[in-house]
């Protein structure tokens, strides 16, 4: 099991409530902008969660008002140099794939702005719950910086058209237009946001850890193959998960109308 250094820690807050892990980024007064240590502290603390056999889902969400601004501009504009700019650019990358790749089943919660790599660190969550009154957008092409790296995720969770529209105009869109073009799953009132995003959770923690790990991976990897190999590589990963002692406990639970005992395994 990784461990959690203090800086970490005070970065991004950390609670466990049965097999969820909830993850709360912790710089309120920089509406959570992505700093590089901040970035460090939210990858550290998903390999903790990936490690911990405890822990069968998580939850990232944000402290104080907003959820997450983006990327720390007045850390950017403190940076000197291509390199510089490359590695941060890189780090933030590498925490997207981190999600994407987690083993585990990832939700935002958010409330408040997601705007830029916050609304790209949304799109990169497996699921995502809002508050009505939350708003995202990807705002950089208004200070001359187009969000390219946002870009990625965002255009795999929406269509070309509503992308495109976010990225060129930059203007932010509501939580019931973030649903209506699939960025997030559901809309909810502010004040039962976090009962809405414990009762998920609780019930995709409940599921068999394997077939949830399984799954995950396989929804990511069939989606960059064609029809065919897309096909051909499921039916593969469906053979190798009937083998499974937990696909047998589920199928033979369901039959004799009982709940099933999972192993993971």
């Amino acid at each position: 099991m990784n461990a959690v250094t203090d800086t970490e820690a005070r970065l991004i807050l950390h609670r466990q409530e049965g097999a969820v892990a909830w993850l709360t980024l912790n710089r309120p007064a920089a509406r959570n902008a992505l700093s590089g240590a901040l970035m460090a502290a939210l990858a550290a603390a998903l390999d903790h969660a990936a490690s911990d056999p405890s822990v069968r889902v998580v939850v990232i969400g944000g402290a104080g008002p907003a959820f997450c601004a983006g990327h720390d501009l007045r850390e950017l504009r403190a940076l000197a140099g291509r390199d510089a700019y490359a590695a941060l650019f890189a780090q933030c990358s590498q925490l997207m794939l981190r999600i994407v790749r987690h083993p585990k089943p990832v939700i935002a919660q958010v409330h408040g702005i997601a705007t830029a790599a916050g609304c790209q660190l949304v799109a990169s969550c497996d699921l995502a719950v809002a508050a009505d009154t939350a708003q995202f957008a990807t705002p950089g092409v208004n200070i001359g910086l187009f969000c390219s790296t946002p870009m990625v995720a965002l255009s795999r969770a929406v269509g070309r058209k509503p992308a495109m529209e976010m990225l060129l105009t930059g203007e932010p869109v509501s939580a019931a237009r973030a649903r209506e073009i699939g960025l997030i799953n559901r809309v909810v009132p502010e004040a039962g946001l976090d009962a809405a995003v414990a009762e998920l959770a609780s019930r995709i923690a409940g599921k068999s850890p394997l077939t949830l790990r399984i799954g995950k991976q396989a929804f990511y990897r069939q989606a960059e193959y064609d029809l065919d190999a897309a096909y051909a590589y499921a039916a593969e990963v469906m053979t190798g998960n009937m083998l499974a002692r937990d696909a047998g406990e589920g199928i033979d639970a369901f039959l004799t109308k009982r709940a099933p005992n999972w192993t993971g395994c």
